[in-house]
């Protein structure tokens, strides 16, 4: 009744505002008419958001999320102008463009007054979420049988390493995770393998398999197609060839639901999935978990503000950033204001929002993935100030799931992991002048932009070069690099502080000798840039290698982590490194950057001042936190390695108290792309 009140009073104090919106009443202009009329229309325009608006929004799902925002201020206007047509006392009137700013503004007020009722939404919200509770307990069948044990919740805040928990813990910006940590939850470390990224980690999370993922993105010499872990299609394959390796579908095979990942994990409901996006036709319902918020006006609307207000906060603190030198730092324009916003706002709520009807609805297993932190901690930096205000908002989406559980039909265990953490640092290209592609033409004698030949690894290259080859380095124009006969570039991609390069026209991995006669220069030059670390490579006559500066050359069962290429880079690199060289895809020559030990930092790549891909630093210590009812993760072993290990405690927990049975090698589920799935 207040929230009806207060959307009359606003209505009329529009009317009274806006000169293209206009309220009549049939017996005159007097006040109490007018607000008659007023109070006719906001009635109106509430009922048809609460009937009519969820049937438009499911109409739409197959438009995409940002198009989908934008429709929701056209669809709420257009609500708006049949309400004041159904007006029985009067009449009112309003051109297309104010119907949406009034719509708008009618839903932000209605949302606003719920909430100052609420006292910041909480007694609302859990009304709403007994009342959801008990609407679902009461469909067919939902009372018959014995208890149901209880069920799992995975929350996966992507990036976020085990120090930068602590440390957000520690400084009050986390409270939900405090309490946890206090009374109920245990905190273990795990490392990762050499590739430190969510392709790798949440392949293995969600699938038992790492194998044959050497970086975020690579080059496949049989198909010569380049391997991208977010790319859609390259999704759907790492995922078939899990599938495939393991002979199982994944640890949400049954009574699953993957919300906001790269993979399924076998689910049958899936939101924002990856692997589901790649489909086509009505078998693709991964849009579908739009509708669980934007089916609410209200809901779309706020978002609607969160967005815009993030874009205005990402622009200021750039702004900022820029005018107070801060360093080390990196461009911030073009579009990534509106992705860090959609990453930081429209994802996190859509995923929440899911995983709460997913546990209303009483599923076994969910398993999602929040990005926000990822995605601005490249930019921002893994410890900053920006960084830090986005843990704090997703706490608080912490403790909406963890109210959702007090009105679902069974209990739930709350589990909060990571797949990797971020290393701070400056980019490599900031710091020495030129890309690592640069740097890879100059060692081969190629011609490279003269912003990079001006530089100080430039002209080593190159003199290393000219030594190598015992002549000068023609300076060939730019447009001579495609002339017919010339053997193809090498192929130099980046994956955070891990760099691959491969030759396409050698079949298979080039070894160490056949690089060494076709470019001379070019190991040389590489292993002795101060921004590098170490490379591996496979040589002919003593297998796989790893070169560091200064000429140290160990063969790879040599390695250690003590001393050599190595030292610095923490426990278990050198098994790391062991491990990928047995990868088939496994790049000619795999470059990881430098790492300072005293200062945490490594050089990526890419354009991040905080990355992860390789090895080096915080990239590889992510956390597990789990219910203390659960068993220890380890297991009795002295650490947790690697993201199958992970894998292995997820499908062990989900297997303690009689809970769902993962399918064994007899009991195959069908691959992702083979089943049907609802959002």
């Amino acid at each position: 009744m207040v929230v009806w009140v207060v959307s009359t009073l606003t209505l009329m104090l529009l009317a009274g505002v806006l000169p293209d919106f206009k309220l009549t009443s049939d017996d005159g202009e007097s006040i109490t008419r007018v607000a008659l009329t007023a109070g006719w229309g906001a009635a109106a325009f509430g009922l048809l958001s609460a009937l009519v608006w969820p049937l438009v929004v499911r109409a739409f799902l197959l438009v995409p999320a940002l198009v989908l925002g934008l429709l929701v201020f056209f669809l709420n206007g257009s609500l708006l102008l049949i309400a004041l047509r159904l007006i029985p006392t009067g009449s009112g009137a309003a051109e297309p463009e104010t119907a949406v700013i009034v719509a708008a503004v009618m839903s932000a007020v209605a949302s606003a007054t719920s909430t100052a009722l609420a006292v910041r939404n909480d007694d609302a919200y859990r009304r709403r979420l007994s009342r959801l509770a008990q609407r679902r307990r009461r469909g067919p069948g939902r009372d018959d049988g014995p208890p149901q044990p209880p069920g799992i919740v995975f929350i996966q805040l992507d990036g976020v390493g085990e120090r930068v928990l602590r440390d957000a813990v520690g400084a009050g910006l986390m409270p939900t995770v405090a309490a946890w940590l206090k009374d109920t939850h245990r905190l273990t470390p795990w490392r990762t393998d050499w590739s430190s990224q969510t392709g790798a980690s949440q392949l293995g999370i969600l699938h038992g398999t790492t194998f044959d993922v050497p970086a975020f993105r690579w080059y496949e010499k049989e198909s010569g197609e380049v391997m991208v872990s977010n790319r859609p299609a390259s999704a759907v394959e790492l995922q078939r060839r899990a599938v495939e390796r393991t002979g199982d579908g994944g640890l949400l095979t049954l009574d699953g639901a993957s919300r906001g990942n790269l993979f399924s994990g076998g689910a049958d409901q899936v939101a924002l999935v990856l692997t589901a996006a790649a489909r086509r036709g009505r078998r693709n319902r991964s849009r579908a978990g739009y509708f669980a918020y934007f089916s609410d006006p209200a809901n779309a609307v706020r978002t609607a503000g969160s967005f815009l207000a993030e874009v205005v906060r990402e622009i200021a603190q750039s702004t900022r950033a820029r005018l107070s030198k801060q360093t080390p730092r990196i461009g911030r324009g073009g579009l990534y204001p509106l992705i860090r916003a959609f990453a930081t706002v429209v994802e996190r709520d859509v995923v929440v929002a899911a995983v709460m009807g997913d546990m209303l609805a009483g599923r076994t297993a969910v398993y999602a993935d929040l990005v926000a932190y990822d995605e601005v901690a490249h930019h921002s930096g893994p410890h900053g100030r920006d960084a830090a205000q986005v843990l704090k908002r997703l706490d608080r989406s912490l403790a909406l799931i963890a109210g959702a559980a007090e009105y679902a039909p069974r209990a739930y265990r709350i589990v909060l992991l990571s797949d990797h953490g971020q290393s701070p640092g400056e980019t490599f290209e900031s710091a020495f002048g030129l890309t690592l592609k640069d740097l890879v033409r100059a060692g081969c004698g190629l011609p490279v932009p003269r912003r990079a030949r001006r530089t100080r690894s430039g002209a080593e290259a190159r003199y290393a070069v000219r030594v190598a080859l015992h002549r000068p380095v023609e300076e060939a124009p730019d447009e001579q690099e495609h002339r017919p006969g010339r053997l193809p570039d090498p192929v130099v991609l980046a994956s955070g502080n891990l760099g691959l390069i491969s030759f396409p026209d050698v079949e298979g991995r080039m070894t160490r000798e056949r690089i060494d006669r076709r470019h001379p220069a070019l190991l040389a030059t590489l292993a002795a840039h101060p921004g590098i670390g170490f490379l591996l490579v496979r040589s002919q006559a003593h297998g796989a290698v790893v070169l560091g500066r200064d000429g140290i050359e160990v063969p790879l069962d040599q390695l250690t982590d003590e001393e050599g290429p190595l030292r610095g880079f923490g426990r278990g690199a050198a098994d790391a490194v062991r491990r990928t060289d047995t990868f088939p895809h496994t790049a000619d020559i795999m470059v990881n950057s430098m790492y300072d030990p005293a200062t945490g930092q490594v050089h990526a790549f890419e354009e991040q001042i905080g990355s992860h891909g390789g090895l080096g630093g915080e990239q590889s210590r992510p956390f597990l936190l789990s219910p203390l009812t659960l068993s220890k993760p380890p297991a009795g072993a002295a650490e947790l390695v690697g993201a199958e290990q992970v894998h292995h405690v997820l499908r062990r927990w989900l297997r303690e108290g009689q809970g769902p049975q993962i399918p064994l090698v007899t009991e195959v589920a069908a691959p992702m792309e083979d089943s049907p799935s609802t959002g």
